[in-house]
């Protein structure tokens, strides 16, 4: 039905958009598909409406995520900081826009007022989705809210300030908030889904002008606030906490748990809905993704001190730096003790498919799907974790946070770790170290509530760690240099076998010189295989030969395609520090 409707939602699209831009003074028969005689009532809107839905991430974009905390074998061009002025792009494309900005004309045509709102709601929440992925990108960028013909002056305006853009949308989703229906639904936007993004996108624009130096930000972190609290209070979600590992379980579900997701990307094999999940984690020739060792030491003890308060932390096997750990330490990464789906052994570490040893199990299923493209547990892209997390950070970046706040919103998500609540006055009395450091930490963050904010920000790195966030949080956050460290994996005490996760068996041989007889299943010689940090032992080092640079006067926005700067001679000017080589 999924796939039926979608066809002929394209092909209705298709007659629609060529009718939309023929002549208004031509008539069309009666009986034919037309502007005018189409959006009578809620299924013409939906089947409209359907297509704005292609507009969220894939799959891959949200499993995928590398930047910051997780590494591959090869580096993006936004960590390596060789990114190029480009003539085209698609993150630049309009045509999505033009579509929303049609349907809004024309749904008018509605005669149930209910159902004309409710559909415009839909069209404005993806409006404002449309326009979010636009400014954190390229910052200026023209607001549009009419469908432009082909001789229309405004296709060669210049950019609207973000600040207006930005009031445009929060505009858009109070119009949204207001309209859409308030029960829940996993598939399709609701009044609970903009109440969502209104907090993402506030507190994303809030925080990139705190930390930019622009104007009223302020102002929009109390706008996160106020969305945050009233999601928190009566949306109905919360933080799924059944099972004995439910936050392996939330997201190795092959249907999206609705306790705590409010909208998911929906796969389905029966229908050829799938994506590449379980052979992106566990195949040699996937990109090899490993968490990185410095957001490994992130993960908090259970009695809610940090990890890397222990002595001689930096030197431990991964089954002593497992111990007494933040629950989601063993539920995001393969430790000692995991077992795939449906199996009764123990799975260890495979540096075979992960170059740093810290193996991503998140989102991973049963081995039936590692077969290419077999994976189709759902996606999520909002849920109620990411809300609670805006609205602690929105409060503390304000200096408004209160104990009662952080119980609301922080306390949930570590009950469910199994980690102790976190103090407001203990966080800021004793800032913690490691964060503060401007290598593994944040060099930014200043002020009597520089401890919670540190702490908030741990939280946020691990909660949501694989789910499309992270680059855009060390953007907003201005810390753009944390790219350009040197990023490191597990650590060996040097040659010889090891056992990676205590259960028994040789895992993994290191050698240097003389190969050895071993019976492991993974042999690296050291220096030609596998480079370690200080020679013959350390941590893995991984892309010593990349060298890394990030701009703090570029690099926080996309350069603007030329092809679009010479359509508009100019009007569309280049973000600073890109030079396109163009004389306007």
């Amino acid at each position: 039905m999924k796939l039926r409707l979608y066809k002929f939602t394209l092909a209705g699209i298709g007659m629609l958009m060529l009718a939309g831009c023929e002549s208004a003074l031509d008539r069309y028969p009666k009986d034919k598909l037309t502007p005018d005689t189409f959006f009578r009532n809620a299924t013409e809107c939906e089947l409209f409406t359907n297509d704005f839905y292609t507009m969220f991430p894939s799959a891959s974009d949200i499993y995928g995520e590398s930047a910051d905390i997780i590494s591959k074998t090869s580096l993006i061009s936004e960590v390596l900081g060789n990114k190029q002025v480009p003539s085209t792009a698609s993150s630049w494309k309009w045509d999505k826009l033009r579509d929303i900005n049609f349907f809004l004309e024309y749904s008018k045509n509605c005669e149930i007022t209910a159902d004309r709102l409710k559909y415009e709601g839909v069209a404005r929440f993806f409006r404002a989705y449309f326009y979010y992925e636009k400014v954190k990108r390229y910052g200026d960028v023209p607001w549009l809210d009419v469908a432009l013909s082909s001789d229309d002056e405004r296709l060669y305006m210049g950019r609207t300030p973000r600040q207006e853009v930005v009031e445009h949308m929060i505009e858009d989703l109070d119009f949204a908030i207001a309209n859409l229906d308030a029960s829940r639904s996993l598939y399709t936007v609701t009044k609970w889904t903009a109440l969502a993004l209104k907090s993402r996108v506030t507190l994303f624009e809030g925080t990139f002008r705190k930390y930019h130096g622009i104007e009223g930000w302020e102002k929009l972190l109390r706008i996160c606030a106020d969305a945050s609290e009233d999601f928190i209070k009566n949306s109905g979600y919360s933080i799924y906490n059944e099972g004995s590992t439910p936050y392996l379980s939330l997201f190795s579900s092959l249907n999206a748990v609705g306790t705590e997701i409010v909208l998911a990307r929906a796969y389905n094999s029966s229908i050829g809905l799938v994506h590449d999940l379980n052979g992106y984690l566990t195949s040699m020739s996937q990109g090899r993704p490993g968490i990185l060792k410095d957001i490994v030491n992130m993960y908090l003890l259970t009695d809610g001190t940090p990890f890397t308060s222990r002595p001689a932390f930096e030197t431990m096997t991964l089954t002593q730096e497992s111990q007494n750990r933040d629950k989601r330490f063993a539920q995001t990464l393969r430790s000692p003790g995991y077992k795939r789906i449906g199996e009764s052994t123990e799975s260890a570490p495979n540096l075979a498919a992960c170059e740093t040893g810290y193996q991503p199990v998140k989102y991973l299923q049963a081995a039936q799907y590692d077969a290419y493209n077999t994976s189709f547990v759902d996606m999520p892209l909002f849920r109620a974790a990411e809300v609670y997390l805006n609205y602690s950070e929105a409060k503390a970046e304000l200096g408004t946070l209160t104990q009662s706040d952080i119980d609301i919103s922080i306390k949930p998500l570590r009950d469910r770790a199994g980690v102790t609540n976190l103090s407001l006055s203990n966080a800021n009395a004793h800032p913690d170290p490691y964060l503060l450091d401007p290598v593994t930490g944040y060099q930014n963050v200043t002020g009597t509530n520089t401890g919670v904010i540190l702490e908030i920000r741990r939280e946020r790195t691990i909660e949501l760690m694989m789910e499309g966030f992270r680059y855009w949080d060390i953007m907003r956050w201005h810390e753009g240099q944390r790219f350009t460290r040197t990023f490191y994996g597990m650590y060996f005490a040097g040659p010889g076998n090891y056992d990676l996760n205590g259960d028994g068996t040789t895992d993994l041989c290191l050698w240097s010189g003389n190969k050895p007889a071993t019976s492991a299943p993974i042999v690296y010689e050291i220096g030609k295989d596998i480079f370690l940090s200080e020679g013959s032992s350390g941590n893995i080092i991984l892309h010593t030969d990349f060298p890394r640079t990030f701009r703090q006067d570029r690099d926080y926005l996309y350069p603007i395609p030329t092809d679009d700067r010479i359509l508009t001679q100019g009007n569309i000017t280049q973000n600073p520090g890109w030079d396109d080589g163009l004389n306007f």
